[in-house]
């Protein structure tokens, strides 16, 4: 490997390397030559570095540049040279050769030759050939030396033959690059080639989701490699209310918090339901509680079809009934029934429904979260009234502390309210 690697260096000390005699009689060659000879020396691997270097950045004829860039011999410092040749044909055989020379020239990472090489094949990756684009992303996609740079620079590619293999498949591609590409509203295969990759960061599947695309969604959910942290889980799980097409993936995720499990099952369709009950790593309660929270959603929708009652007159029956509790009001909320919702906070505060109205209108967490309090319901729930009745946007939310607790203070909480006219 020693003495590959030496050969492929540009020569300095030229006193011990050179014959001098036949170095003389290829400069003559190289100058004056014609065609014929210039190709005889072009191809031999005994011709000297510096005289290939020369045909390399001198020779008229693309055939003899060509046989130059294909000769094993050619020093790398050339490859640069013969990456910007105006002849296709030259560029398409030094790019041949760099990926047939990058396994060992990435073992050392340091070196001036790989230095050369990437620089070469910066160039390349940017080629106005299409054709010699797709051969370097088609090469290096799968290869585990591939330069995170030239990575970068395909999946930028705005030819979809170019990016959406590295986007897909290489593993070199750095996550930077990967949200600056989701950050330009790129076209739908590119999300969707990203969420199938085959491991996705917790920043990546963040930027996924939050493209709003939903197949991309879907396949990202599907993907056993993808990072759902918590949060983006719970972020899914709003989401999917109005996107179906989630639902049946996410039932079907492996390790899906219980919690949330119980929550899907309060809307999802019934055969995502089912595939809830089937899953074997829920114990025997958490089971109950989804088969019940299921049971209880279609028990609110069948008695508000037949009762046929406003939000606001079932709000009020079932307080004056004393039944007005958590469980019923997130139901609302589950079925989408916001009239009812916002009818409950009245009950429940004293305020009145077009002040309540105007707290979820604002969209910002801290009233809300203080409504909720005021209001005699759990952080919980505060979270899940930011999210959708709220429409706070993801970053601005206010979780629940050590996963139950408010995390404002009381005070913090009626200043909040107060500062609303509500007290």
């Amino acid at each position: 490997m020693r003495d590959f690697l030496k050969n492929l260096l540009p020569i300095k000390d030229t006193k011990k390397k050179r014959d001098p005699k036949r170095y003389a009689e290829e400069k003559t060659t190289a100058i004056t030559g014609d065609v014929k000879k210039r190709l005889t020396l072009a191809n031999s691997s005994k011709t000297h570095q510096e005289i290939l270097y020369f045909l390399a950045e001198r020779d008229p004829d693309p055939r003899v540049r060509k046989a130059v860039a294909g000769n094993k011999s050619t020093p790398i410092h050339a490859t640069p040279i013969l990456a910007h040749d105006h002849d296709e044909d030259v560029r398409l055989k030094i790019a041949e050769r760099l990926l047939k020379l990058l396994p060992a020239l990435s073992k050392d990472k340091q070196s001036q030759l790989y230095a050369y090489a990437v620089q070469a094949l910066g160039a390349l990756a940017l080629d106005e050939v299409i054709k010699i684009r797709k051969a370097l992303s088609s090469a290096l996609k799968d290869a585990a030396h591939t330069p995170p740079k030239i990575a970068g620079q395909l999946a930028k590619d705005i030819e979809r033959e170019v990016s959406a293999p590295i986007l897909r498949f290489c593993a070199a591609l750095s996550d930077e690059d990967i949200l600056d590409i989701l950050s330009q509203h790129p076209a739908t295969w590119a999300i969707e080639a990203i969420a199938e990759r085959d491991v996705v960061s917790a920043d990546v599947s963040q930027a996924v989701i939050s493209s709003e695309h939903i197949p991309a969604g879907e396949m990202l959910i599907k993907n056993p490699g993808a990072e759902l942290t918590s949060m983006l889980l719970e972020d899914i799980i709003t989401k999917a209310r109005e996107y179906p097409e989630w639902q049946e993936p996410l039932a079907c995720r492996k390790h899906l918090p219980s919690e949330m499990a119980k929550e899907l099952a309060g809307f999802a369709q019934d055969a995502v339901t089912e595939l809830l009950l089937s899953r074997n790593d829920f114990d025997e309660k958490t089971c109950e509680e989804i088969s019940d929270t299921f049971k209880r959603r279609l028990d609110y929708a069948d008695i508000k079809e037949r009762k046929n009652e406003s939000g606001e007159a079932r709000a009020a029956r079932l307080h004056k009934e004393g039944r007005l509790d958590e469980d019923i009001i997130l139901d609302g909320l589950a079925m989408h029934d916001r009239d009812f919702v916002i009818a409950s906070f009245s009950k429940l505060t004293g305020y009145s429904m077009t002040d309540i109205e105007k707290i979820f209108d604002l969209r910002a967490p801290k009233p809300i979260v203080s409504l909720t309090w005021k209001a005699g319901l759990s952080m919980r729930s505060a979270l899940k009234f930011q999210q959708e009745l709220g429409k706070v946007k993801p970053k601005e939310l206010i979780y629940p502390k050590g996963g139950m607790h408010y995390p404002l203070t009381d005070e913090d909480m009626k200043w909040q309210l107060e500062f609303q006219g509500l007290i």
